[in-house]
């Protein structure tokens, strides 16, 4: 049995990893779409035609159960999926859940209506495409009341740590915390919206101070993906063993995503 865990890129080798450590019987097949990364500068049309395709492959593979490890594509592509081209015996999931379900302390079962939370005010760190698509305030919006999101696109940062430019990366994220500091010198919380970011969390903590709580990703998706399988156990499917799949040069993205994981990772064509 496998779940799909789909990326852009090698970002959401930090949610499989998580995964993976949370629930190590489950076998899971990753594709990257290197081809074709980043997402986080495309239209979200384009973003829509190469999620759908990605997914696909998944199907082919036997994954029933998707997740969408890539805010972008969560963002731009997630919500017309599911209401217009998923099969009903499929299902595709996305990383904002778990971060709002976090954030606002209410399980995404409750319907209740908006409430206030104890955040009122939170950093949105995100690829342009994530911020131009207003989605985390849209939903955050469905459980919270008074909660202001000021986000700051945080352009060439993906693209750094793709190419292993670490000391690039660092810098970039120190020039991104400045510029959302000028617009809310004071959040309470702070929102890495991509799965890339993680490996950078340090970076990010010490640039917004010790006062600021960060959310990351993995940890939570990997914990609601786990309580997600306990409920749905049919969702899991009859995939293959596990896999790491990519558009891209397999020789290159495998050399990179080692580097990435600091672990030995073999990729082969998708």
């Amino acid at each position: 049995m496998a779940i799909g865990i789909f990326d852009s890129g090698l970002g959401g080798l930090t949610v499989l990893q998580a995964c993976q450590a949370r629930m190590p019987d489950v076998d899971f097949v990753y594709l990257g779409d290197n081809q074709n990364a980043p997402y986080g500068v495309r239209t979200s049309d384009d973003v829509y035609r190469l999620t759908t395709q990605a997914v696909e492959k998944f199907w082919d593979h036997g994954c029933d159960l998707v997740i969408l490890a890539c805010n972008t594509a969560s963002a731009a592509a997630l919500r017309r999926m599911q209401e217009s081209w998923v099969p009903a015996d499929k299902r595709v999931l996305g990383v904002f859940v778990p971060m709002i379900e976090a954030l606002t302390e209410r399980n995404w079962g409750d319907n209740s209506p908006p409430r206030e939370v104890d955040v009122k005010q939170v950093a949105l760190f995100a690829t342009p495409a994530t911020v131009a698509s207003r989605a985390f305030q849209r939903e955050l919006a469905f459980r919270a009341i008074g909660v202001d999101v000021e986000t700051q696109a945080c352009g060439g940062l993906v693209d750094a740590i793709e190419d292993g430019d670490m000391v690039l990366a660092e810098a970039l994220v120190r020039s991104h915390v400045d510029a959302l500091k000028r617009k809310m010198p004071n959040p309470q919380a702070a929102v890495l919206g991509c799965t890339h970011y993680p490996l950078l969390q340090d970076v990010f903590q010490n640039a917004l101070g010790a006062d600021v709580k960060v959310y990351s990703q993995a940890t939570l998706v990997a914990d609601s993906l786990a309580d997600y399988i306990n409920r749905h156990p049919e969702k899991v499917g009859s995939g293959c063993k596990s896999l790491f799949l990519t558009t891209g040069d397999p020789l290159k993205v495998s050399d990179r995503a080692t580097q990435f994981l600091q672990s030995a990772v073999t990729f082969r064509a998708a």
